[in-house]
């Protein structure tokens, strides 16, 4: 780290002052460059402080300069950027920056997407639909921000068609723009898609960013029960610890756990419980997160472990029929051998095949059962498994 950044960065506030300016005043793109190169080494409220001392900086004389800092894009340190640049804007500036967006790199298109949010001119509205579903994450969440300050119509609906698309991925651009376009009225067509997908983790681990798990919950308990069960299965995997902060699990769980007399509830809880435990067990999960991620998972674990499972474990039974969503989970803390074989006469290839895993796993798998098993099974792949158990 340079003399001047640990100086911009530090406690001394003639030193920081005097940096700031100079940055400013003299566009210094290198110190910038070096700046947001620690982002990941930098505190985030020191990066909220080396923003507002670099605001402060800045005046109607050296403004413009701020437009060379564009060829490394920050999210620290966007907004203070483009309000800035918002703050004195007028047409040649704004020209400038549309030229800038059509042509530009992706970081100063990606500061340029931000811009139009505050300066909102119509004739960036074209460039912001072609950049909304780009490789860059950044330069995506912008462009889809700005279209839904916009209201923007035409990307809404672009959006929804992509969302009923037979590409998964598709389909989770998609989701991922819905959710930053921050409409609500979408959530429940965001659960439908969630429920078709086989990337129904990845989907549920975006929404309540839009809308969150608890109104959820209250609006729709199955359809928030069923976005919950997703996030717990993805925590860890696809989705990353830190998370739980974002999603109120704490709080989400210490509500549900007062309520727990309904079999979706019921093996929410089960399946919560035996996430936290495996999170918690296994070093690998905790070993590069902070010490308040880990507390809080701990803290999750604590008081998940307070439950009464012999309470809670006669009630999944009634999710042990193919129409359940929860059926998946619902089996594995099943232990009714009855109930479980009686999925065996389902239609539903997968639950048959996760049926026989199940009873092999409780060692009520004989050549009788798989026989039963293999009935109703015309994928190769699927009775090879059955057979193979």
């Amino acid at each position: 780290m340079s003399e001047n950044l640990k100086k911009l960065t530090g406690k001394n506030k003639n030193d920081y002052e005097q940096v700031a300016k100079m940055m400013i005043d003299t566009a210094d793109v290198e110190l910038f460059k070096e700046l947001v190169e620690n982002d990941d080494f930098l505190f985030d409220f020191v990066k909220q402080n080396v923003a507002q001392r670099l605001k402060n900086a800045c005046n109607e004389q050296n403004y413009q300069n701020l437009l060379k800092f564009f060829d490394y894009y920050s999210p620290f340190y966007d907004e203070f950027i483009v309000t800035t640049l918002a703050k004195y804007a007028d047409e040649d500036l704004t020209d400038e920056i549309l030229e800038m967006f059509e042509n530009g790199t992706i970081p100063q298109k990606t500061y340029c997407a931000k811009f139009f949010s505050y300066i909102q001119d119509p004739l960036a509205l074209d460039l912001l639909r072609a950049n909304c579903y780009t490789d860059n994450e950044a330069l995506n969440a912008n462009c889809a921000a700005t279209l839904g300050a916009f209201n923007d119509d035409t990307a809404y609906n672009d959006a929804i068609e992509k969302l009923h698309s037979q590409d998964e991925f598709e389909c989770l651009s998609a989701v991922k723009f819905l959710v930053i376009f921050g409409n609500k009225k979408v959530v429940p067509e965001l659960i439908t898609a969630m429920k078709n997908s086989t990337m129904a983790e990845n989907i549920a681990g975006e929404i309540p960013y839009l809308e969150p798990v608890y109104d959820i919950l209250t609006q729709n308990l199955p359809d928030g029960l069923l976005v919950l069960n997703n996030i717990i299965n993805g925590l860890g995997e696809i989705l990353g610890l830190s998370s739980v902060f974002d999603y109120e699990l704490y709080e989400v769980f210490s509500n549900l756990m007062k309520k727990p007399n309904d079999s979706k509830t019921a093996v929410v809880l089960l399946n919560a419980e035996e996430k936290f435990n495996t999170l918690t067990e296994n070093d690998e999960y905790l070993f590069d997160e902070d010490k308040n991620t880990k507390n809080e998972i701990h803290d999750i674990k604590k008081l998940l472990s307070n439950m009464n499972k012999k309470h809670l474990k006669p009630l999944i039974l009634k999710e042990l029929n193919p129409e359940s969503p929860f059926v998946y989970t619902a089996l594995d803390f099943a232990d009714d051998v009855f109930a479980i074989r009686e999925l065996l006469k389902c239609n539903n290839q997968t639950i048959i095949l996760k049926t026989a895993e199940i009873l092999k796993k409780l060692n009520n798998l004989d050549e009788s059962t798989k026989t039963v098993a293999l009935l109703k099974v015309s994928d190769e792949n699927i009775k090879s498994i059955i057979r193979a158990l």
